[in-house]
């Protein structure tokens, strides 16, 4: 497997996150990889409101159509795969916080330690965790890594009540 060269990449990718921000999505990864006569383009693609099937058929469309414009970009045929991120990648964005407001999140301590928190409030800067009972302001700069743990159950209610009066519905409408 051989990947473009980097100055045809960052033009795909441009063609790419404009198709896909016109759809109303953010580009989360672009990945291109020849795979013997063919190219895989793979996207995966968010938003504030998550994204379901009929998303990602919308945002295929848009991207093949872009691509299929701009025939100079791709030499020979391709396979397009579009996708959401899965459960287990990292919050490494602001939006990827805000996303995940009320989930339950494991995160790793530039410091050495991990905090394992409910999301709160996000800005720029940072989060809010309900951490051990407690609201702990956190500052991205001082998480190594950080991963939505997979949850079973609904949260107790005083959790979300500590979280600005999050309800239950709230988070079930995540």
């Amino acid at each position: 497997m051989t990947a473009q060269p980097a100055n045809l990449g960052s033009a795909i990718e441009s063609v790419v996150r404009d198709a896909v921000a016109d759809v109303g999505f953010d580009l989360e990864s672009l990945e291109e990889v020849r795979i013997g006569q063919r190219w895989l383009i793979r996207v995966i693609v968010d938003s504030d409101a998550g994204v379901g099937l009929d998303d990602i058929a919308a945002v295929s469309r848009a991207v093949s159509l872009a691509l299929d414009q701009r025939d100079e970009l791709m030499a020979g045929p391709y396979t397009l795969e579009v996708t959401s991120p899965g459960v287990d990648r990292p919050l490494t964005h602001p939006r990827h916080w805000r996303r995940n407001r009320l989930r339950l999140v494991r995160a790793a301590l530039v410091a050495g330690g991990e905090l394992i928190g409910r999301i709160g409030d996000c800005d720029d800067d940072g989060v809010t965790l309900l951490a051990s009972g407690a609201l702990r302001r956190v500052r991205y700069t001082e998480l190594s890594r950080a991963v939505v743990e997979v949850e079973f159950r609904h949260p107790p209610a005083t959790e979300l009540a500590a979280l600005d009066g999050a309800s239950r519905q709230d988070w079930e409408e995540r």
